[in-house]
C-alpha cells in the first residue's frame, strides 16, 4: 500500500504529492520519501541531496532557483514547519505550457508535498512565520549550473499571495525575463 497519493496539475510533469501518514492516540508516523512508491515521478533518478530551510519572516519570498542541465534536478519539496505558497514555473523550451507557473499551499497540517521536474524554477512565499521546508534533490547543487528568474517579473505574473516582507538581495537582483528568453533544453 502506498503511503502517497499523487496528483496532477494543470502542468504536465508538475505533481502534488499527498502523505498518507498512519495515526494513532501517541502521534503519527509520516513517510516523507520512498523509492519504490515514487518511482512513477522519479524514474531511474536517484535521491543525492536533502537540503532543509528555515525562514523566520511571514511573506518572505525565496527563489525562483534552478540548475542548468545536465545538473537539472528533480525536487520534492514539503513544508515541515508552518504554511507556504510553492511555486513551480515552467521553463521547458517548446514546452505548451512555457513559462507558465503553479502555486499551490503547503504545510504541516496537509501533508502535501511538490514533485518539481527538471526544466522547472521553484520558489515560494512564507503565509506564517517560523516555516521549515524539507527539500529533496536528484541532483547535487552546481554552481556553475546555477539559474534564477526574479520572482516578481511581471512576464510571469505570479500572484504572490501577501505583500512581500522580505527577499534576500541576491534574489532581488535576479533577471527578468526578456522576449528573447528561450528556455532550457533537457
Amino acid at each position: 500500500m502506498s503511503r502517497f497519493e499523487s496528483r496532477t496539475t494543470p502542468i504536465a510533469g508538475l505533481h502534488e504529492l499527498v502523505r498518507k501518514p498512519l495515526a494513532d492516540s501517541r502521534g503519527f508516523l509520516e513517510r516523507m520519501y520512498c523509492a519504490d512508491d515514487l518511482k512513477p515521478l522519479l524514474g531511474e533518478r536517484q535521491i543525492v541531496q536533502v537540503n532543509r530551510t528555515l525562514t523566520r519572516l511571514q511573506g518572505t519570498i525565496r527563489g525562483l532557483h534552478f540548475q542548468h542541465p545536465p545538473h537539472a534536478e528533480t525536487k520534492l519539496i514539503s513544508c515541515l514547519r508552518g504554511e507556504v505558497f510553492d511555486v513551480a514555473v515552467d521553463l521547458r523550451a517548446g514546452s505548451p505550457t512555457f513559462l507558465q507557473w503553479h502555486g499551490t499551499v503547503l504545510s504541516q497540517s496537509n501533508q502535501t508535498s511538490l514533485v518539481i521536474p527538471e526544466g522547472f524554477a521553484h520558489g515560494f512565499q512564507t503565509l506564517s512565520a517560523d516555516c521549515e521546508m524539507l527539500y529533496v534533490h536528484t541532483a547535487a547543487y552546481e554552481p556553475t549550473s546555477e539559474g534564477a528568474l526574479q520572482a516578481q517579473d511581471p512576464c510571469l505574473a505570479i500572484l504572490w499571495p501577501l505583500p512581500v516582507a522580505d527577499m534576500s538581495e541576491r534574489d532581488q537582483n535576479h533577471p527578468m525575463l526578456d522576449a528573447h528568453y528561450i528556455g532550457i533544453t533537457l
